[in-house]
């Protein structure tokens, strides 16, 4: 069986981790969050990396979580976590389409480039849930009302709007590009520097796992297992509208 992840690539003290699952558009699985787990260890771990940058295969950046193969919530936690607190930066470059979950992902690293292909969407009220894990993330960094609108309405919005209200850091017409100055500036970076300077931006969203993580988990829990998600979830697979839509 091969791997989600696509072998790690190393450039001058950058190490590309690449979300590599195209059957299902990159999605949450157990085995792809225990693969980034895994290899973000090893980043930590490694002298020789100076930061990391995570992407994808495909028109999809992470299409949220697998709802065949779904992630132990508790897991999908300890990995938003990891991220922010690995003491390397870690930067989302993103090509394609980021949905649920994967904001998620993509909320909890430091810095993010988004193209004019990427889209976004907090899907989850339309299935009978709602962001709940990957509020830990995203409320700490996120407009408060540009994330009472999308979350509650699963709309859709481009990158130029996810810079706007904070999903990302920036939106550029040429990713790599813009990536330039952003990795440039990391090499430049002493290794305790980069540690300790993003310990200090980090700290309210570390607060916001410590204080909230348990709560939010048990109210994921209770809306998966809910009727109205078993519906939700069930019309999304058959790709017919739920009972309730209007």
């Amino acid at each position: 069986m091969t791997s989600p992840l696509a072998a790690p690539v190393h450039d001058r003290g950058i190490t590309t981790l690449t979300l590599d699952s195209p059957a299902n558009r990159n999605a949450l699985s157990a085995r792809l969050v225990g693969a980034l787990s895994t290899a973000l260890e090893t980043c930590a771990a490694d002298d020789a990396v100076r930061a990391v940058v995570l992407t994808h295969t495909g028109n999809t950046f992470c299409a949220g979580a697998d709802l065949t193969a779904p992630p132990d919530p508790h897991a999908l936690v300890a990995l938003m976590r990891q991220i922010v607190a690995l003491p390397k930066p870690v930067v989302a470059r993103v090509t394609g389409h980021v949905r649920a979950g994967g904001l998620g992902l993509l909320g909890a690293c430091d810095i993010s480039t988004a193209g004019p292909e990427a889209s976004f969407a907090l899907t989850e009220s339309r299935l009978g849930l709602a962001p709940a894990v990957i509020s830990l993330p995203l409320l700490p960094r996120t407009d408060p009302r540009a994330a009472a609108r999308y979350y509650l309405t699963g709309e859709r919005f481009d990158a130029a709007e996810a810079a706007r209200i904070g999903l990302i850091t920036l939106a550029a017409e040429e990713v790599d590009k813009g990536l330039v100055p952003v990795l440039d500036g990391l090499r430049k970076a002493s290794p305790q520097g980069l540690a300790a300077s993003k310990e200090l931006v980090t700290a309210t969203v570390l607060e916001s796992f410590d204080q909230h993580a348990e709560d939010l988990i048990a109210r994921s829990a209770a809306l998966f297992a809910s009727a109205e998600a078993r519906e939700g979830m069930t019309a999304f697979l058959e790709r017919r509208d739920p009972a309730w839509e209007l």
